[in-house]
């Protein structure tokens, strides 16, 4: 209990990383149990016992769900849907929050928890990425909604179906799927609107720092045959694009099929006005030839910013005649320039010669775009990003559904399951093996793996029958509320240092054995357990979907502590109120 609550405290001090205090604990454990091992253990067992968890199944179900996730991205396969929820947050970002958070809520009633969170993480990252709320204000309190709609149903999580079963067998009655729907969608409602309106006010906001403005590209679009602009006036076109892009032209212009048009952009504003206008921003052979050197040589597409130095070969040049083109087999989507006091946006700048200081946005195989820089001295600047995917979205689309059904309807393990996706994630190029690190977060898998060993010793040490002695001697003292919230916080304690798997095991027997010393129905102290179970939202280890939104909200523990105790606290008041009402006890 000591090493347990040691470890607590350099978590949520946060003067010593993550990752240092877990691979400390691990050698506290390894250590201590090789001079002091357990009764009928050996030395050895101690080792075994505090680095299994680099082995466990939870772990490998959490890298093969980071894979699968880091597919979809790179795919961009969940991009018609973050484009949707898109639409809903700009128009009110509050709204938009409150959908996300109903939809996460009622999914994960039906689908386990962390299908549920794998769905939506990387569409949540986009969604941030598209001018919604910071991934890091979002993902925690979307997280406990997942949490709480999980809680719902007998099915919602298999720690759920573990405590019914556990009951049942020790002669409570069985208990169907919406046996306990109704208390727990009240609490909800109580719940929710900390979730909405508080949480994000309490977590940081971890988006990359900028010290300038976004870098506003000119280009030249060509509308392609199938664009919804065609016949539509320049100023009907441009009530629909974001609103930091810029288009040349007067106001009453209809557009045709073919047509060009000038913009002005930041990078990522003039990507979404290129698939929205069904436009291109280099010519259509061009890119098409380079999609076809992507598909026979799987060398991905990179968007790159390339600064002209003043011995480049290009300055003087227009991009039409520069051969950039034919010579590295790469497309300038835009430029920027150098030159202080450019005159407005016009039709004519794509025949503007290039200069020094200009910065070119550059789309092309890596190799490709760095042959480039060499051979016309160019600097490489920051702005890397690879392009999406979009030929192997369907395919990254069917591995997820195929990796997330089957485990939802408990066909197979979670384990299993994810795992054959993540496979087939490297097999079919979704993923490259080779950047698989960019998927798995080191922190999240040390974390893991300290938190199954801090689990295994307070179970296997007897910690656990210890506290739960402990408490049974003080509840009868308690009135009926009092004893299911104390039922309650100790599992909650325990699902959220050990696992939940854990609390169950320990809490489901102590729920039977106080139902008849208290003379209480069993059937309230079970409910407690299983509630008790599911309201892991004080760390980041109690739960393997708290630890998938980890990396991707660069979340401290601190952030789950200091979000997760007040929605404990609030949801533990909350259900014991509601048991003792609908069981009529006093």
């Amino acid at each position: 209990m000591l090493l347990t609550f040691a470890m607590f405290y350099g978590f949520v001090s946060g003067r010593v990383r993550v990752e240092i205090i877990s691979l400390l604990t691990l050698g506290v454990i390894a250590l201590a149990l090789f001079i002091a091992p357990l009764p009928g253990q050996s030395p050895t067992d101690g080792l075994k016992l505090a680095f299994e968890g680099f082995g466990h199944y939870a772990l490998v179900t959490i890298c093969a769900l980071m894979i699968i996730g880091r597919g979809l991205v790179t795919t961009g396969a969940l991009e018609p849907a973050a484009r949707t929820l898109t639409k809903v947050w700009r128009f009110n970002r509050q709204l938009g929050l409150l959908v996300t958070l109903l939809l996460a809520m009622f999914m994960s009633m039906m689908v386990n928890d962390t299908p549920v969170v794998v769905l939506l993480l990387p569409i949540l990252v986009s969604l941030a990425a598209r001018g919604g709320m910071p991934a890091s204000k979002t993902l925690i309190p979307v997280n406990s909604a997942v949490l709480i709609g999980g809680m719902a149903t007998t099915i919602g999580t298999s720690t759920n179906l573990l405590v019914v079963g556990i009951a049942t067998d020790m002669g409570m009655r069985p208990m169907g799927v919406f046996d306990f729907t109704p208390i727990v969608l009240v609490a909800a409602l109580v719940a929710l609107p900390f979730i909405w309106l508080v949480m994000p006010r309490l977590l940081p906001d971890n988006s990359p720092a900028s010290g300038h403005q976004p870098r506003c590209f000119r280009a030249t679009l060509r509308l392609g045959e199938r664009s919804m602009a065609i016949g539509k006036t320049i100023e009907a076109v441009r009530k629909l694009l974001p609103d930091d892009a810029t288009v040349a032209g007067p106001a009453d212009r209809i557009l045709t099929a073919g047509a060009r048009l000038a913009v002005s952009a930041p990078h990522e504003a003039l990507e979404e006005t290129v698939r929205l206008l069904g436009a291109h921003a280099a010519p259509p052979w061009l890119m098409e030839r380079l999609h076809a050197d992507y598909a026979r040589t799987g060398d991905d597409l990179s968007v790159v910013e390339l600064a002209i130095a003043s011995d480049s070969g290009l300055i003087g040049k227009r991009i039409t005649d520069s051969g950039v083109a034919e010579a590295y087999n790469v497309a300038i989507l835009g430029t920027q320039s150098g030159r202080p006091g450019l005159g407005a946006l016009s039709d004519a700048d794509a025949n503007t010669p290039l200069s020094e200081g200009d910065i070119l946005l550059v789309a092309g195989a890596l190799t490709n775009v760095q042959k480039l820089a060499r051979g016309e001295n160019l600097l490489l600047l920051e702005g890397l990003r690879e392009m999406p995917r979009t030929m192997k979205a369907p395919l990254a689309l069917a591995i997820m559904v195929g990796a997330v059904l089957p485990a939802s309807i408990g066909l197979v393990p979670i384990a299993i399951s994810s795992l054959g996706g993540a496979i087939l994630m490297f097999v079919t190029g979704c993923v490259k093996f080779d950047r698989v690190g960019r998927a798995l977060s080191a922190k999240v898998i040390v974390l893991i793996a300290a938190s199954i060993a801090i689990g295994r010793i307070v179970l296997d040490s007897g910690a656990a029958e210890w506290l739960s002695q402990l408490i049974a001697v003080g509840l009868q003292f308690l009135p009926a509320a009092g004893v299911l919230a104390t039922i309650m916080l100790f599992v909650t304690l325990l699902t959220n240092f050990a696992s939940n798997a854990t609390a169950a095991a320990v809490g489901t027997p102590i729920a039977f054995n106080l139902a008849e010393q208290l003379g209480i129905p069993v059937e309230p102290l079970v409910l407690a357990v299983l509630f008790g179970c599911n309201l892991c939202y004080a760390t980041p280890v109690a739960y393997q979907t708290n630890m998938l939104i980890m990396s991707a909200g660069e979340y401290k523990f601190g952030d789950y502590t200091r979000t997760g105790l007040p929605l404990v606290g609030l949801m533990i008041v909350t259900l014991s109120a509601l048991l003792v009402f609908r069981y009529g006890l006093h």
